[in-house]
């Protein structure tokens, strides 16, 4: 996972963040809950390690086909 891209979102909800990461490659996205008071780097961990474990899983959904949005 190493040379995989990913991308992080950070969304203070009350006194937790929701933490998203996103592959680039495949558009598999996760979702992690942490506390605020733990560091940002933390935060990154919790996430990409979901997503490795994800990713190895094999349980990603196909990239969505390009359509119309509202």
């Amino acid at each position: 996972m190493t040379d995989r891209d990913v991308l992080f979102e950070f969304v203070q909800m009350g006194q937790q963040m929701r933490v998203a990461a996103i592959d680039e490659a495949t558009g598999t996205e996760v979702v992690v809950i942490t506390p605020l008071n733990a560091t940002k780097l933390q935060m990154q961990r919790v996430a990409m390690a979901k997503l490795k474990r994800k990713l190895e899983q094999g349980t990603s959904a196909p990239a969505p086909s390009p359509g119309k949005f509202a």
